[in-house]
């Protein structure tokens, strides 16, 4: 059996990578590193980084690979994401295959928290159904972007007594805000499709050097949330970010 470590390393500060992470990395033969090419060089050398700084083990050894794009041209988009879930599934076989050894070790460093809004737990899973008994699992949590960003602001994620709303940006156009909502995965910016007077507190590539903060009533900074979000993505050819949008007191 092959042991995968799937390992949550933050989100871009190297000082997020907990003692448990540093320790899982150093017990592998091998570390997979994705490296999503020139527009999104920035990641991957954030992950070499932290390599660099906290693997010590000399027999451990670093592996980059390319991981296949979504396909635009699936208009459903279940059916696209679970195409492109199929062919990530197939790529870490074969990586797993040429690199590690029957009873090694594979660690994979995974943006932020491996169980929220992160679907490595879901390939590796869709991997081990088609391998019965060929792979054990391990996953070691990391700081998420929602803990950055509330950290970041200086504010607690919920209210007293009060329950958050976790959903994407694509749900949220179709009406999904219920209460404080948390937005993930928003490349369209519905934001500027909800209730003006709601309060937002937003951030983009939180953790890393190049972290921007936004906060106050929509209607007076969507459109500098929108114009912040237009010159970042010039600069880096790449955007992450996420926010809560609050009902005012």
């Amino acid at each position: 059996m092959k042991t995968i470590l799937l390992v949550g390393v933050g989100t871009g500060n190297p000082e997020h990578v907990t003692i448990q992470a540093i320790n899982a990395l150093n017990r592998a033969d091998v570390l997979l590193i994705p490296d999503k090419g020139e527009s999104k060089s920035e990641l991957a050398e954030l992950r070499r980084d932290i390599v660099r700084r906290y693997v010590t083990n000399p027999a451990t050894r670093s592996v980059e690979f390319a991981p296949p794009v979504r396909d635009a041209g699936t208009p459903d988009y279940a059916e696209r994401v679970a195409d492109w879930h199929g062919e990530l599934a197939r790529q870490f076989g074969q990586l797993l295959d040429q690199h590690v050894g029957d009873g090694g070790i594979a660690a994979f460093l995974v943006w932020g928290d491996p169980g929220l809004y992160d679907s490595t737990i879901r390939i590796f899973e869709r991997l081990r159904a088609a391998a019965p008994g060929a792979y054990g699992l391990e996953i070691i949590p990391g700081i998420s972007s929602i803990q950055a960003l509330t950290a970041a602001h200086g504010i607690a994620l919920n209210r007293i007594g009060e329950p958050v709303h976790i959903t994407t940006g694509r749900r949220l156009a179709q009406g999904d805000r219920r209460g404080d909502t948390l937005v993930m995965l928003d490349g369209q910016m519905a934001f500027a499709s909800v209730d003006a007077d709601l309060d937002i507190f937003w951030g983009a590539y939180l953790g890393t050097a190049d972290e921007l903060l936004i906060s106050g009533r929509l209607r007076d900074v969507a459109n500098q949330i929108v114009e912040a979000r237009r010159l970042a993505r010039e600069k880096h050819g790449w955007i992450m970010d996420t926010y809560l949008l609050r009902e005012r007191d």
